[in-house]
């Protein structure tokens, strides 16, 4: 394999000592044909794989940044990382962080530490169990667009400062959420399941889920089964939307095979985003 005139050999090997198979390189070269024209690529390998925890994951990360490979490891990304270490984070959520985020690792270190200072300002101190998802949600947004995103949650969802702090802080991933989804979200809360502001500022993890994947099917489900007399007794929406898939099959779906013997069908109709006849309740 020889690529401008150089010849990699030496570099193979050392990929191969890495644990890279001829498959693995093939795919290296095929992201990065210039791959060996870096010097370091093999020292460089040798810092990532350990800290990203595979080399599947590299690639995610390499997918996502052609340019890793030529990113400098000593004045940027070692310190970075060193300073993602002490703020609580393992290599695991390290690595997560940084595929979902590839600029936490090769931006300026000034900036990062900005960053974690906005997500200590939104209430969610370092080693926390949400301080990883807070950076993720943080991440290159400037403090105005952070304000005014929490401004338009206290508006949507009628929450006052304390509520909409603790929801932010319970799930910092709603800073992501677009203003059309958020509205979405409220409006189906309020107008259709009747929840209170309270009610979704302690459970923020109702605004996580897929509108026409779970929180619609499942609140028709258990409205059809209400209206029909075949729950005997309440059901909390939260704790229906948080049962996995199956759980929830099992329990509102598969004993009502006899009584209603379409719930299946028109259940999983639902979730493609179309409401059955069944289920339509005007």
């Amino acid at each position: 394999m020889r690529q401008s005139g150089q010849n990699p050999g030496p570099k193979v090997v050392g990929l191969t000592g890495l644990g890279l198979s001829s498959p693995d390189i093939a795919c290296l070269v095929s992201l990065t044909p210039d791959c060996f024209r870096s010097r370091n690529i093999v020292s460089k390998l040798h810092y990532y794989l350990p800290l990203l925890g595979s080399f599947h994951n590299f690639l995610r990360l390499l997918k996502r940044s052609p340019r890793l490979l030529s990113w400098d490891l000593n004045k940027v990304v070692k310190p970075n990382v060193v300073f993602l270490r002490e703020c609580g984070l393992g290599d695991c959520d390290i690595a997560k962080l940084c595929i979902h985020a590839p600029r936490m690792l090769s931006t300026n270190p000034e900036r990062v530490r900005a960053m974690v200072a906005c997500v200590e300002g939104i209430g969610v101190p370092r080693g926390s169990g949400m301080f990883r998802q807070a950076l993720c949600a943080v991440t290159f947004q400037s403090e105005e667009k952070i304000a005014a995103k929490m401004e338009y949650l206290k508006t949507t969802f009628r929450w006052s400062d304390a509520e909409v702090s603790m929801a932010v802080r319970k799930y910092p991933g709603v800073l992501r959420k677009s203003k059309e989804s958020l509205k979405h979200r409220s409006e189906f809360f309020f107008s259709e399941v009747g929840l209170e502001p309270a009610y979704i500022a302690y459970r923020p993890a109702l605004l996580s889920y897929s509108m026409e994947g779970r929180n619609r099917p499942r609140y028709y489900v258990i409205k059809f089964l209400k209206a029909n007399g075949l729950l005997d007794q309440y059901r909390d929406y939260y704790s229906i939307v948080m049962l996995s898939e199956k759980v929830f099959v099992e329990k509102f779906i598969c004993p009502h095979k006899e009584a209603a013997p379409h719930l299946a069908e028109d259940y999983a109709t639902t979730c493609k985003g179309e409401v059955p006849t069944n289920f339509r309740f005007t």
